[in-house]
């Protein structure tokens, strides 16, 4: 007994996060914050997935991702990379 609930608070450790993502190209600095605290919260060990929706969906299509850079943060191209390098599910 002491083993199983020593093992369901482990799981509780774990944080799960959705991330919604509304914003495209039109708001490139907007568009990139999903992806950038989905990298965050991934390498601080948390489950996260993200979901584009309306304007966010063009955000895949190579052209698009490889042309938004945002305000003050580095290309979007580079913080796609790293999400799919950590294996972050994006649901369009």
């Amino acid at each position: 007994m002491a083993g199983s609930a020593a093992a369901g608070a482990a799981d509780n450790s774990v944080g799960r996060y959705l991330l919604i993502g509304l914003c495209g190209s039109e708001n490139p600095t907007r568009a990139n914050f999903p992806f950038v605290w989905a990298v965050a919260l991934r390498e601080a060990g948390n489950e996260v997935r993200i979901e584009l929706a309306g304007d966010a969906t063009v955000l895949m299509r190579t052209a698009v991702s490889d042309s938004v850079t945002p305000v003050g943060w580095p290309p979007f191209r580079e913080a796609l990379a790293k999400v799919i390098e950590l294996k972050v599910p994006i649901f369009v």
